[in-house]
């Protein structure tokens, strides 16, 4: 992994190190991550432009984890997963968008992990996941 890893590229990755580094609560943190805009792959249609979608139901980067936990895959921004989806041949684009809104249409029991495989990342398990939704009104 290089050094930059952990040099923070924007707002989100910069409260992600302040908690990580204990900086900040965790409670805080995850009340300004459900603000915070996030990056959501998502899978190309067949025979159409890579990395362009033509219809509204976007198919997420969703991996099983060796618990059997469906596993929703995201980002602080396209450029920390560029390296990640080279190894997903199908996920050219993606979404910019609020973590709440994924909060919002994540299944039940499903797990979400954020900047995977890199230290300015975070894993949150499924009754983490449920807690911050179950919070919110739809």
């Amino acid at each position: 992994m290089n050094e930059q890893a952990l040099e923070p590229r924007n707002d989100l990755e910069r409260r992600l190190l302040a908690a990580q580094a204990g900086g900040t609560s965790p409670e805080a943190f995850m009340e300004e991550l459900m603000d915070a805009q996030v990056f959501l792959p998502v899978q190309d249609e067949p025979d159409q432009i890579k990395g362009f979608q033509r219809s509204s139901r976007a198919r997420p980067l969703v991996l099983q984890g060796e618990d059997g936990i469906q596993v929703l895959v995201l980002f602080t921004s396209p450029e920390r997963a560029k390296a990640f989806v080279k190894e997903f041949q199908d996920y050219g684009g993606g979404l910019l968008t609020e973590f709440r809104w994924v909060l919002e249409r994540v299944g039940e029991g499903n797990a979400i992990v954020i900047n995977p495989g890199l230290e300015l990342g975070i894993d949150l398990e499924p009754e983490m996941v449920r807690r911050l939704g179950g919070g919110q009104a739809g």
